[in-house]
């Protein structure tokens, strides 16, 4: 995937990407995880279910993916 390529909505068979990691909130192997690979290129971010290493996973434009984990962090956050 390069930045000047029309961006997939998946991938099909994701095990051919390498460096995917879980987060370190994740709990080990508890297999409720997804895996995301944020060095495969800087516009598209794939991400994947760890219980199915060889599956799909679906790909997210670099700021759709930026969006979603702040979205995340404020969610997490106590309210006053």
């Amino acid at each position: 995937m390069h930045s000047n390529e029309p961006l997939p909505r998946s991938i099909p068979d994701a095990s051919a990407l390498t460096t995917w990691r879980k987060s370190t909130y994740s709990g080990g192997d508890s297999g409720q995880c997804l895996e995301v690979n944020d060095h495969a290129c800087a516009a598209h971010v794939p991400v994947r279910d760890s219980k199915n290493p060889h599956g799909p996973a679906v790909v997210f434009t670099s700021g759709a993916w930026t969006a979603f984990l702040g979205a995340v962090k404020a969610a997490d956050r106590p309210r006053p």
